[in-house]
């Protein structure tokens, strides 16, 4: 096979694995900014929270990493449910959610970042599990289980949510609630108490998120930067409110960045990947999969 050929190749399964990662973290925030119209500008931090306590819970029980950063999602349910519950108290209840909520989450992103500081210091931690050094190789592709079991794990956990959105009375209601929560009101519905419920839904697959990016590469505190720009990204070129659209626009926003990086450099990536952003929105303002106005 043509080297050059057998680089894309191997360019294009990582860019697909990374886009998996890229995914978890994009289904989350389909549900908090594109379901329920909330900025959650933390949602990056959140997950880098999660990372950081898989590297906590699993240094110190041996536990393998993907399977903490299952076992702690309903943990960050909680906690996300306890900042819905600020957010709501002090700003969407009184109607100033627009530029005072986004203020707020600003805040929580910031005492999220001091506080891992304080607790972990600046230094980058990861964890490398035994699979972390294995690499299957089909012919001329190589697919490393370190960024193979995390994006399976990432695809099981948004395939469950896909679940929970269209299979049940409650996924139904997140969907419509941003939409007309006076509907739900008729049907003897709380709309808060189910936007509640949806944003600890979204920071708990941040955690996921978190856990699965643990095992692909190290973090620090101030990782969530590298996120902000491209999970919002994602879930804009998705479609916003669509799961699907998330999923795919990961992918496509994961190979053009990484078939960049292999042939161009890794300055190029991001430059290239939003452009890929500019060119849809051009094309589709609605999104890949949104609906059209």
């Amino acid at each position: 096979m043509d080297p050059t050929v057998s680089l894309l190749l191997n360019g294009i399964v990582s860019g697909l694995l990374l886009g998996g990662l890229y995914a978890a973290a994009a289904s989350g925030l389909a549900v908090s900014f594109g379901m329920l119209d909330i900025v959650n500008i933390a949602h990056p931090a959140l997950m880098v929270a999660g990372g950081f306590a898989v590297i906590l819970i699993g240094t110190a029980l041996g536990l393998d990493p993907l399977l903490v950063a299952v076992l702690q999602a309903p943990v960050f349910y909680l906690l996300g449910t306890g900042i819905y519950r600020a957010y709501n108290h002090f700003f969407e209840r009184r109607g100033d959610e627009a530029l005072q909520g986004l203020a707020f989450f600003f805040g929580v992103m910031f005492i999220i970042e001091v506080g891992l500081v304080m607790l972990f210091g600046p230094e980058q931690r990861f964890l490398d599990p035994d699979y972390a050094f294995v690499t299957w190789r089909l012919g001329e592709i190589d697919v490393p289980l370190r960024m193979l079991a995390p994006a399976l794990l990432a695809m099981a956990a948004i395939g469950a949510l896909w679940l929970f959105l269209t299979r049940s009375f409650t996924g139904l209601a997140i969907a419509a609630v941003a939409q007309d929560p006076e509907a739900l009101r008729l049907m003897a519905v709380d709309p808060v108490r189910i936007k509640r419920m949806a944003f600890g839904i979204s920071v708990a697959l941040a955690a996921v998120a978190g856990g699965a990016l643990v095992v692909v590469q190290p973090i620090d505190p101030s990782s969530h930067h590298v996120f902000i720009g491209r999970v919002f990204a994602i879930c804009i070129m998705g479609g916003m409110a669509s799961l699907s659209g998330a999923v795919m626009a990961a992918f496509l926003f994961g190979v053009v960045e990484n078939v960049t990086a292999t042939f161009y450099g890794p300055s190029w990536s991001p430059a290239v990947a939003f452009g890929w952003l500019l060119l849809v929105l051009a094309v589709r303002p609605q999104g890949l999969f949104g609906r059209a106005a």
